[in-house]
C-alpha cells in the first residue's frame, strides 16, 4: 500500500498546485465514504451497547492531525494529498481489539471490511477528480 502511496505522491508533485487543491474535496469525499461504510459494519460497545466505536470513526482532512490514540497508527498528520480515516480517540481505545478479537472476544472486524467495501468507489471519485483537474488546469493554463 505504501508503495502504491509513493507513486501517487510523485506524480502528484508533478501537476500544478491549483489542480492538487482542485483533487481535496474527491479526497475528503471519498474518506467520508469509507467512513460511512466502516460506521455501518461497526458494532456498539459489547459493556454498555452504545454506538461508542461507531462514532470514533473520524475522517482527517489534509494537514490535519489524528485523535490520540486512533487505530492505525495513532496521533498522525495528514500530508498535503491525503485524508486519513480511523477508528478510536482517548474515550474509545478498543477499536484494534474488535478487529481483530483477543483470546477471550472474538474478531468483530469493521474497519478494513468496510475499506474493501468502499475504496473502489473512492478511488474512481479521484480519479476522475484528478483527470477534470488536469484536463481544466491544461485548457486553462
Amino acid at each position: 500500500m505504501s508503495q502504491q502511496l509513493d507513486r501517487l505522491n510523485r506524480r502528484m508533485a508533478a501537476i500544478p498546485v491549483a489542480v492538487r487543491r482542485a483533487v481535496i474535496p474527491a479526497l475528503e469525499k471519498g474518506a467520508e465514504e469509507v467512513a460511512a461504510a466502516q460506521r455501518a459494519l461497526a458494532p456498539d460497545d459489547p459493556a454498555t451497547g452504545a454506538p461508542d466505536l461507531r462514532t470514533s470513526i473520524t475522517v482527517t482532512p489534509p494537514g490535519q492531525a489524528t485523535p490520540a490514540y486512533s487505530q492505525p497508527g495513532g496521533s498522525l498528520m495528514a500530508s498535503e494529498l491525503e485524508a486519513l480515516v480511523t477508528a478510536g480517540n482517548t474515550n474509545v481505545r478498543y477499536a484494534h481489539l474488535q478487529e481483530y478479537g483477543t483470546k477471550r472476544h472474538a474478531a468483530q472486524p469493521f474497519f478494513w471490511p468496510g475499506f474493501r467495501l468502499a475504496r473502489k468507489r473512492a478511488a474512481n471519485r479521484i480519479k476522475r477528480a484528478i483527470g477534470k483537474a488536469v484536463r481544466e488546469g491544461w485548457t486553462n493554463g
